[in-house]
């Protein structure tokens, strides 16, 4: 079973990133993509993964809340990242318009700039969409037929959002999202209509503990090493055994980013 979302360059794991990948690898988990978010969290990662060589990898990119970061001298640093073999996706990248930390025109610029990367060093997408999922697709279908491949990572929208995004050939990441009875009926639903190939899971931890897990642990903080819980989760909604999914979405995230 693959992580393909934890944010382990946040400050929340500073103390012991390294006791929390071992705790990942007790638990079963067989490798982890480590997100980056801007460019100095996207170095970061880097490090991270380089540490962690043949288990962890990263991502290098500018989150659209930190859109209003993007110039030339973030896109070369991004650059020379995505030529290092542990980075293997550009991202996060995407639109968010929720909260608007960057305003909706710089979101536009630094996506359309990271796609134009992407598709340059024909590199997958590691993708965010918020509350902007007619613009998104508006901006990332063009592209498509220049990228390997793209995965919407946490997707938490609709059932017709969910048939867009898969017929536009995207992979789609699934969280922890769906163990929560407030807000994630609505996408634990929708689960059986993924295509089981272009399935991926992720904890996005430290954010997005699942809710029905017990015993909870003390710091509230997610784990990659909780992403069992999410797999055993997600094969009952979807009817299928736990161990053959957990193989599935390991296979589809290695071949996705093409890691060896």
């Amino acid at each position: 079973m693959f992580d393909i979302g934890v944010n382990l360059t946040s400050s929340q794991f500073a103390k012991d990133a390294t006791q929390v990948v071992e705790r990942a690898k007790t638990a079963g988990v067989t490798g982890i993509l480590i997100t980056g978010t801007n460019a100095q969290q996207s170095e970061a990662a880097s490090h991270l993964a380089r540490a962690h060589s043949g288990y962890c990898w990263s991502t290098a990119g500018v989150h659209p809340h930190d859109a209003s970061s993007w110039n030339d001298e973030v896109a070369q640093h991004i650059h020379r990242l995505a030529s290092q073999p542990f980075v293997a996706a550009i991202g996060e990248c995407g639109l968010d318009f929720n909260r608007n930390f960057s305003t909706p025109a710089q979101q536009e610029l630094a996506f359309t700039a990271q796609l134009a990367l992407a598709a340059e060093l024909s590199m997958p997408v590691f993708l965010h969409c918020r509350d902007a999922h007619a613009r998104f697709v508006a901006l990332l279908t063009p592209w498509l037929d220049k990228l390997p491949a793209a995965v919407v990572h946490c997707f938490t929208g609709s059932a017709e959002e969910l048939q867009d995004c898969l017929a536009l050939g995207l992979s789609i990441g699934i969280t922890g999202w769906v163990c929560d009875e407030r807000r994630g009926l609505e996408l634990r639903a929708l689960l059986p209509q993924i295509p089981a190939d272009r399935l991926l899971l992720e904890t996005d931890a430290p954010y997005l503990l699942p809710r029905d897990l017990h015993p909870k642990p003390a710091s509230r903080r997610n784990e990659p090493c909780f992403l069992p819980h999410i797999i055993r989760q997600v094969a009952t909604w979807r009817e299928e055994d736990p161990a053959w999914l957990g193989q599935k979405t390991d296979e589809n995230a290695r071949r996705l980013f093409r890691l060896v």
